[in-house]
C-alpha cells in the first residue's frame, strides 16, 4: 500500500500538465479579417473597375481605376481593461486584390470582448515612422505635405458637367493648411468600431466598405469642383474625414 500513494501523486501531476497544455490551446486565437466592398448595397470588386457604372450623391456618374487604403492597429479591448493590440499597418488594395484577407502574426486569448476596432489611415505616432515596403508603393506624402502617409487612394473617371471624361483622384492623407507662415494640421485617421464580440480560435471578422459613403454623408460630394489636388486642401481633407466614418460596418463575425 505504501507505493500507491506515490503513484497516484505522480498520475495526478501528469493529468494536470496535459490538461494545462490543452488549455494553453484552446484559450489562444487566431483572428482573421475579409475586406469587402460594395456600392449601396451592391458588391464591387477589381473586375468593375475602368467602366463608368456608379452614380454618387450628387448625381456624378462615375468609375473607379484604383483603391487601396491603410488600416493599422487592431485592438481588443476587455471590460477588466485588459488590451491587445496587434501592431502594424495592412495595406488594402482592391485594385490587385491585394490583402484583402489577411490573419495577424499574434493570437489573443478567447473570450468575451466588449470592444474590437482598428485605425483608419495612420495615427501621428506610426504616421512619421520609415516604411521602406510603402515608400516603394509610392504611398509617402511630401514633405511639403507634412509627409506621413497616404490613408486612402480612390481614383477614375467621371462624367463631368460638360459630358467629358474628367479624370478624379480622391486621396486621403493628414490634413494641411500651407496658406499661413506656419503649417497648421488636423488628424483625419479615425477608430472604426466593430463593438464586441466572442472570440474563439479561428474567428474571423467580415468588414465591408461602402464606397459610395466617401461621396454621400454627411457632405454630398461635388467632383466638378473637388477631383484634382485634393492632397493639399484642407477643406477637402476635413470632409473626407466627416465621409469616412460611415464607410465601414461589420458584416459579420464567424
Amino acid at each position: 500500500m505504501k507505493y500507491i500513494k506515490p503513484l497516484f501523486l505522480l498520475l495526478s501531476i501528469i493529468i494536470c500538465s496535459c490538461h494545462e497544455d490543452a488549455d494553453d490551446k484552446v484559450f489562444q486565437a487566431n483572428i482573421a479579417f475579409n475586406f469587402s466592398h460594395a456600392w449601396d448595397g451592391e458588391e464591387v470588386t477589381n473586375s468593375d473597375f475602368n467602366t463608368i457604372k456608379f452614380t454618387n450623391e450628387n448625381g456624378e456618374q462615375l468609375s473607379i481605376e484604383k483603391l487601396r487604403y491603410l488600416i493599422s492597429n487592431i485592438t481588443f479591448e476587455k471590460t477588466t481593461g485588459e488590451t491587445y493590440v496587434f501592431d502594424g499597418y495592412y495595406l488594402i488594395d482592391v485594385t490587385n486584390n491585394s490583402n484583402l484577407s489577411f490573419t495577424p502574426n499574434s493570437t489573443i486569448p478567447t473570450g468575451h470582448y466588449s470592444k474590437v476596432s482598428f485605425t483608419f489611415g495612420f495615427n501621428n505616432e506610426d504616421n512619421y515612422n520609415n516604411y521602406p515596403d510603402l515608400n516603394s508603393t509610392s504611398w509617402n506624402v511630401p514633405e511639403m505635405l507634412g509627409g506621413g502617409y497616404h490613408y486612402m487612394q480612390l481614383e477614375g473617371k467621371f462624367i463631368d458637367n460638360i459630358t467629358n471624361e474628367t479624370g478624379y483622384a480622391y486621396h486621403a492623407i493628414r490634413a494641411v493648411d500651407n496658406t499661413g507662415s506656419t503649417p497648421v494640421f488636423e488628424d483625419t485617421f479615425f477608430e472604426v468600431d466593430l463593438d464586441a464580440a466572442n472570440i474563439t480560435d479561428s474567428t474571423t471578422f467580415n468588414i465591408e466598405m461602402n464606397i459610395a459613403e466617401w461621396f454621400k454623408n454627411p457632405n454630398a460630394w461635388n467632383l466638378n469642383e473637388l477631383n484634382n489636388m485634393l492632397m493639399p486642401n484642407f477643406n477637402a481633407q476635413i470632409m473626407m474625414f466627416e465621409n469616412g466614418q460611415n464607410a465601414f460596418s461589420l458584416k459579420s463575425v464567424n
